[in-house]
Formats: C-alpha cells, sequence, structure tokens
C-alpha cells in the first residue's frame, strides 16, 4: 500500500494572494425597494452591462443608518442582474454581521485616496437623483477594434467587448451601440452609444453627424429629453467625460470627402 506523506499531499495545490478587478456597488440607502428600481432603470438603459462581474457592496454612506438592511434582498437583485455578489465592507458591526449571515465575506475598508495607477473608474448615476452609487475597479480598455460596415436598425445591438468600435454607415434610432472603449461612428448617429460601459472614463464617442438618442461614457449619461446645442446637433462632434460632466462638442477640424473627388 503506497503511503502520502503530508509533504508530498501539499504539492497538489499552491496557495497565494490573488486581485482581481470587482465592480463595488456604493450603496446610499437602506431601502431595497428603492435600489431594486434604480438599478433596473440603470441596467435598462445599458444591456449586457454586467457580465457576471464579481461585486463588492460598500456600506460607507449608510454606515449610521438605524434601518436594518435586507441584504438576502440585496443579493438576489444583484445576481438577477448578472452579477455575482461576494463581499462587503465599510458597513458598522450590525450590518456586517447581518452581510455575514447573507453569505458575504467582509472586506477590509476602502483607503482614503484613491490610486490613479489601478485604473479606477467612478461613476455616479446623475438621472433622477438615483440613490446608487456605482464604483467600477477595472482595467482600461485593450486596443482591440471592431468594425462595422454595415448600417444598424432598430433594436440590433452591437457590444465590443475589451476594445474600440468603430461603425461606417447609420446608427438608427432605437439601436445600441455599446464598447468598453471609444466609438467612432463615420454616419449619422441616431440611437444609443455607450462607450466605456466597463469603467473606463477616458473613452469617447465620436460622430461625423450626431443625432444620438443616448450617448453614456462610464455609467453617466444624457438622453434626447435634453436637446443637443445647435453647434453640435447633426454636426460632426465628440463626447467626453469632464470629472462626471458629459461634455459634447464640434470636432474643429472634421474630415470632410468630396463624393466627385475619386
Amino acid at each position: 500500500m503506497a503511503l502520502t506523506t503530508s509533504a508530498q499531499a501539499r504539492t497538489s495545490f499552491d496557495l497565494k494572494s490573488a486581485s482581481l478587478p470587482v465592480v463595488a456597488v456604493v450603496l446610499k440607502t437602506t431601502d431595497a425597494a428603492l435600489f431594486a428600481a434604480d438599478l433596473a432603470d440603470r441596467v435598462a438603459d445599458a444591456p449586457g452591462f454586467f457580465d457576471h462581474d464579481p461585486v463588492l457592496i460598500d456600506l460607507a454612506p449608510v454606515r449610521e443608518a438605524e434601518e436594518p438592511i435586507d441584504f438576502a434582498a440585496i443579493v438576489a437583485l444583484l445576481r438577477s442582474h448578472s452579477t455575482l455578489p461576494v463581499a462587503v465592507r465599510g458597513g458598522n458591526a450590525t450590518q456586517m454581521e447581518a452581510a455575514r449571515a447573507a453569505g458575504l465575506a467582509a472586506a477590509p475598508d476602502a483607503p482614503p485616496a484613491r490610486v490613479e495607477a489601478a485604473a479606477a473608474a467612478e461613476v455616479r448615476e446623475v438621472v433622477r437623483e438615483v440613490e446608487v452609487e456605482v464604483v467600477r475597479e477595472v482595467p482600461v480598455a485593450g486596443p482591440g477594434t471592431m468594425v462595422i460596415d454595415k448600417p444598424l436598425r432598430s433594436g440590433q445591438q452591437v457590444y465590443a467587448r475589451g476594445g474600440d468600435l468603430v461603425v461606417m454607415a447609420v446608427v438608427s434610432f432605437g439601436a445600441e451601440v455599446i464598447a468598453d472603449g471609444n466609438i467612432h461612428v463615420y454616419a449619422p448617429l441616431r440611437g444609443r452609444a455607450i462607450a466605456g460601459a466597463r469603467g473606463n472614463t477616458e473613452a469617447r464617442i465620436f460622430s461625423t453627424c450626431m443625432e444620438p438618442q443616448l450617448v453614456s461614457i462610464a455609467g453617466i449619461y444624457r438622453t434626447t429629453e435634453t436637446a443637443l446645442p445647435e453647434e453640435v446637433a447633426g454636426k460632426p462632434a465628440q463626447v467626453r467625460l469632464e470629472g462626471e460632466k458629459l461634455i459634447i462638442e464640434p470636432l474643429r477640424n472634421p474630415v470632410r470627402i468630396n463624393p466627385r473627388e475619386n
């Protein structure tokens, strides 16, 4: 009979520390129903935004709240939106104990200052005073580029995961283009354009004819409920993020193509 020593048994695996990108959902309310409604609205504007991402729930803004938090409901809700809640941080002793009872691990509190080298991106919801703040700690988009050379009709969606998206034809009203990096539309942009979908605040949206139904960068978005300024509406323009504000501005020196020239 072969004997297995303890030293031999330990060689079948190694234990090492690891650092993984997570989505940090910063709760600003203890009302699970309000959280559910606001999150549903947010996800509706960017389907496919989550892709079974691990989630850390940050309780710092509600640490002093007296109302109990229904962690079971919040965990179930996050899972229903294709996320994997794994940990919690920042709560008081009672909150942390309730979170552990719901199967969440306790994580260290956030440091007082954020480090830019971590390529972290902060996403604040700005529509209808949403009571949810999402902080994404993910790498910036990679160099890959997806090119679409056919028109996108209403109901169609294209997602360039991990890179930029280039569309050479019209994006019709009701169509949706999503990219983890930049979005370039060399035609009328009339549908929804969501750049920096996984938290890249440096992403931009470019179009030779800016007429969008919705534009969004890193979760901060603007809809057609607010009309575009005359200097950009229907003209070559770009969308970028400045702090927590979307800036839509004309392209100063757009490339003009004369169809009569070969």
